[in-house]
């Protein structure tokens, strides 16, 4: 178990993050759960640990994927980094951490029709007799998550008046602590309003649950079993997929990047353009049909020698 010196260093370690880095509740959360491991893997040395132990400590992740490891040696790493800016210790083991470079994974992708299955399935809902009032809930849900690209943990939060029927956006604390304008479509707001009607005015969320709002857990259920019901594989669908298909389409209906990262709430524009990779096709067809050299270029191989195809086996 952690020592109570450990402890102690931790959570002051935590209260740096919390008060100057602004770090958001789940990166706190997986901080404290990385660090409480590797004390208790190092018997309550881990403020103390000498560059080998950490060096036996990263040997123990060899099993543990590479984005796993990543986040444990960027925990572990800022750590020491904050005991010695603080003169807790004069070293700094954090470089004996391993740096395994986590690749970034293409995120899963629906396409259009997959979405419009979707809302095609929640407006049968919505059409049986007797009504269920969680099927409003349902929709208002979805066309949230797909129409303005929130996250999860900011859709459930909402409060009951975050968004005006009148207001085409609404300010957005989100992950860091960052504002941002978030837009919401006429659908959404329609949505919004259907359900709000229904949720007592008593309740300070938009998505009450119990004495607190909707969790996680739950949202990523019912997106499931609606993805199940539409015909899609329901391990293809989750929230974060349907902020994914919001970004993806609107960058294929010729969205800014920079606008785009905007919306979506990323500090770094380098997250934001891994959702190039679904508009590559489209890209290589804007160029070939648009620009100025394009179908000269073609009309030139064309003319040229055996055409524009070359032989079978010819050399470069």
């Amino acid at each position: 178990m952690s020592s109570l010196e450990d402890r102690a260093l931790i959570e002051r370690f935590l209260e740096m993050m919390r008060a100057e880095a602004g770090a958001a509740p789940n990166t706190i959360a997986a901080y404290e759960t990385d660090l409480r491991l590797a004390s208790d893997a190092l018997g309550g040395r881990l403020g103390q640990a000498a560059r080998e132990d950490i060096e036996r400590l990263a040997g123990e992740w060899a099993a543990l994927a590479r984005a796993t490891v990543a986040r444990k040696s960027a925990a572990l790493r800022r750590f020491f980094a904050f005991l010695r800016d603080d003169g807790l210790r004069r070293d700094d083991p954090g470089s004996a951490l391993p740096r395994p470079g986590a690749a970034r994974g293409l995120p899963k992708v629906l396409g259009t029709a997959d979405v419009d299955r979707m809302f095609a399935a929640i407006a049968e809902r919505i059409a049986r007799v007797p009504m269920d009032l969680r099927d409003l809930r349902l929709a208002a849900l979805i066309e949230l998550l797909y129409g303005s690209g929130l996250r999860a943990t900011e859709l459930v939060s909402l409060p009951r008046n975050a968004i005006h029927p009148d207001r085409p956006y609404l300010i957005l604390k989100g992950k860091g602590g960052r504002e941002r304008l978030v837009p919401i479509s006429d659908r959404a707001r329609a949505a919004v309003g259907v359900w709000r009607a229904h949720v007592p005015a008593a309740k300070p969320w938009l998505f009450p649950s119990g004495k607190s709002h909707l969790s996680r857990v739950r949202l990523y259920q019912l997106v499931r079993a609606l993805a199940g019901e539409a015909g899609i594989p329901p391990d293809r669908v989750s929230p974060h997929v349907l902020r994914h298909a919001f970004a993806t389409h609107l960058l294929e209906g010729g969205a800014d990047l920079r606008a785009l990262q905007a919306m979506l709430g990323h500090a770094d524009i380098a997250t934001t353009e891994i959702y190039t990779h679904v508009d590559s096709r489209r890209l290589v067809d804007l160029v070939n049909e648009r620009h100025p050299l394009g179908e000269a270029l073609g009309e030139a191989l064309r003319k040229a020698p055996g055409g524009a195809a070359k032989p079978e086996g010819a050399g470069e």
